[in-house]
């Protein structure tokens, strides 16, 4: 696994020992920062279920101005601190151990522009998240969340959530939603 782009390109991260976690495939990660990568420059960005930080410091590493990752597993909090040494990236990251949903309140943002979830697949935690995600002051409209979840995760309760489905890039296991606020 390594960086795909920008500041911090060809540097290989480290991804946490054992099971719990479940890397995105560096060709996976090209492709969403492919669609992602106007949207970066000077971003406010979320990496929600963080794992080894990969996301996060990707969106970094292309520009992004700071970076939250949110984990509660301590192999992996290891992992995103380490990774982020070795990129030199720390100094715009926010890295915070707790739970997601009670994570999301203690963040005191303007705004944020783009936050990615990868939790684990078949879990139930998108629906809860993004509830919670919808409270949140600095989550609008102008809001990108991206989900990656396994190609058999139900949302069609989407819209009773007050979220919308503008996009969806399907591959052979899984696949990401690109999510909005309605109002």
């Amino acid at each position: 696994m390594r960086v795909i782009a920008g500041t911090a390109r060809s540097l290989p991260l480290k991804a946490p020992q054992g099971l719990d976690t479940r890397p995105t495939t560096d060709r996976i990660r090209e492709t969403l920062f492919n669609m992602l990568q106007w949207h970066l420059p000077g971003a406010v960005f979320m990496d929600l279920f963080s794992g080894s930080g990969a996301i996060g410091i990707e969106a970094l590493s292309r520009g992004a101005s700071r970076a939250y990752f949110v984990e509660i597993a301590p192999k992996a909090l290891d992992c995103i601190r380490e990774n982020l040494a070795f990129t030199k990236l720390q100094e715009h990251a926010i890295v915070i151990k707790q739970d997601v949903c009670s994570a999301l309140s203690g963040i005191c943002e303007e705004h944020v522009d783009i936050v990615f979830m990868d939790p684990p697949y078949q879990g139930g935690h998108e629906q809860p998240v993004l509830a919670a995600l919808r409270e949140q002051p600095y989550v609008s409209e102008d809001t990108l969340i991206v989900v990656e979840a396994a190609l058999s995760t139900d949302f069609s309760w989407l819209g009773e959530l007050g979220f919308m489905l503008e996009r969806e890039k399907r591959y052979k296991t899984n696949r990401h939603l690109f999510i909005r606020k309605t109002h």
